[in-house]
């Protein structure tokens, strides 16, 4: 049994999780670990069960960096993706874990600024950063084979469609949308990766703040998984248990969750970020609804 987070307390230049099974792991910063605060660039790491490796070996002249340590390794020192390659062509990433009782988890990763994003992928042929022109990652298959699949979509489209059926024979359009027929609608990863992407790329709003945290969650929500649809086994299924954005340039996080759909948001610039304190913030977890009579 995997045991849970009890607390976490942050005493600089250590981090203390204490666990539920009454262990503690401490992660503790090194005299010649370098910090640089919030500059606008953003990191997250996707299942990628079955294809992630990790090297068992430490390697001279590389940064040795365990899994867990990847995505605060790069956003205490980068300012934006340029730099982070710089770092990630140095790395050699471990497959050290945080904890005996939490195995190393299988990810690959998306790193972007407000120019560019890349994706970071360890398999058993090496460390690979690609150039992630569309924004967009999900889960399997690896990359490259994500976007070479995008090529069979290259009918679909936000406009009208015309027939190109072949013949004399007249077809008739029924439908707005038609554009779109071809586009996958089912719950793999493949094939929310090119929904999302479609979904991104044609995705219209104004240049106003709630404008465009609004159309993020519209996008994202074109790739919910509904409690129910995925079943994994006995009365487990796979859902969508949050969302979440982040302004990069005004420090802004929102997110929603399953079973609340009011966005919330938390200004981690309306507090001292140069102190050694750890803010947390309860998580809004009941839906709110707004009844006008």
């Amino acid at each position: 049994m995997i045991s849970k987070i009890k607390n976490v307390i942050w005493n600089c230049p250590a981090t203390i999780v204490f666990w539920t099974d009454g262990t503690k792991t401490v992660v503790k910063a090194q005299g010649n670990d370098s910090f640089d605060p919030e500059k606008g660039l953003a990191m997250a790491g996707l299942n990628f069960v079955g294809n992630a490796f990790y090297n068992s070996k430490k390697q001279k002249n590389k940064d040795n960096i365990a899994q867990f340590e990847f995505i605060p390794w790069i956003l205490a020192q980068c300012k934006n993706v340029d730099e982070a390659i710089k770092l990630i062509n140095k790395m050699n990433l471990m497959d050290t874990p945080f904890s005996s009782s939490i195995p190393v988890a299988q990810l690959h990763w998306i790193i972007a600024d407000k120019k560019r994003a890349i994706t970071v992928e360890a398999t058993k042929d090496g460390l690979f950063i690609y150039e992630n022109e569309v924004g967009v990652l999900t889960n399997n298959p690896p990359f490259p084979y994500q976007m070479f699949n995008l090529n069979n979509y290259i009918n679909v489209s936000n406009g009208e469609t015309k027939n190109e059926f072949g013949g004399n024979y007249k077809l008739e359009k029924y439908s707005r949308g038609m554009g779109g027929i071809g586009l996958p609608g089912d719950l793999s990863s493949q094939s929310r990766f090119v929904r999302a992407a479609f979904v991104k790329l044609n995705s219209l709003s104004t240049e106003k703040e709630e404008d465009s945290v609004s159309q993020f969650f519209h996008i994202l929500g074109s790739v919910d998984q509904q409690n129910g649809c995925c079943k994994l086994s006995e009365n487990v299924y796979e859902k969508t248990i949050y969302t979440s954005c982040i302004n990069v340039t005004k420090g802004i996080y929102y997110y929603t969750s399953y079973n609340n759909h009011q966005i919330n948001g938390v200004n981690i610039n309306s507090v001292d970020l140069n102190n050694d304190k750890l803010y947390s913030y309860e998580l809004n977890l009941k839906e709110n609804i707004n009844y006008q009579n």
